[in-house]
């Protein structure tokens, strides 16, 4: 024989089941509801004086009208940085003429060895467009804090270091606001792709 309580346990269920049902249809209705909605403009760049491969300082206001296309590395990074600057390459020779609208930007997250001679030698793997960015350790920190970069030094075995680091590429409008972000992954033709649409 149930008892009063486990007889009530179907109609619960039915009752839980509709007021799910009713929740759903009304988060159809209702916008935003039941949905995730994203407003405004994330806040990634901002100022900066720094000092390039030729020992000129360079600020933000100097790309003023060109978009940039920017990624944060270092020189003695072994793998994913040259690989991320050569897709980025590769992307800007496919655009052809409309590339002269791109600035690709290097900023290293290792200024104790990235001097602008270093960087000068570095950037040459990659072409003559490349501007690599470096300076005090401080003005590096302010512009991984404006570009929301994470970076870490890590000992090595040999008494070396090496940098932990996010890696993403950051295409900035001629406005210095930013307009997308790629993944390391992405590959040189949808990078291309993509940055044809935007710009």
């Amino acid at each position: 024989m149930l008892s009063n309580k486990q007889a009530l346990i179907p109609y619960l269920l039915l009752v839980a089941a509709l007021a799910g049902g009713l929740l759903w249809h009304e988060s159809e209705m209702v916008p935003g509801m039941g949905r995730t909605v994203t407003t405004g403009q994330a806040t990634v760049g901002g100022p900066f004086r720094l000092t390039d491969q030729t020992g000129k300082t360079v600020g933000d206001a100097d790309f003023r009208g060109r978009y940039m296309l920017v990624y944060f590395g270092y020189s003695f990074c072994p793998d994913v940085c040259p690989t991320t600057l050569s897709v980025m390459a590769q992307a800007l020779d496919k655009l052809g003429a409309d590339s002269r609208r791109i600035v690709p930007v290097f900023i290293t997250v290792d200024p104790a060895r990235d001097t602008p001679k270093v960087l000068a030698d570095y950037m040459k793997a990659f072409g003559p467009r490349f501007v690599g960015l470096t300076g005090s350790d401080a003005d590096i920190k302010a512009v991984e804090k404006e570009y929301r970069v994470y970076a870490a030094k890590r000992p090595l075995e040999n008494g070396s270091y090496g940098m932990d680091h996010s890696s993403v590429m950051y295409l900035m409008g001629p406005n210095g606001k930013m307009v997308s972000f790629y993944d390391e992954a992405i590959s040189p033709d949808d990078l291309a792709k993509d940055l044809k649409q935007k710009i």
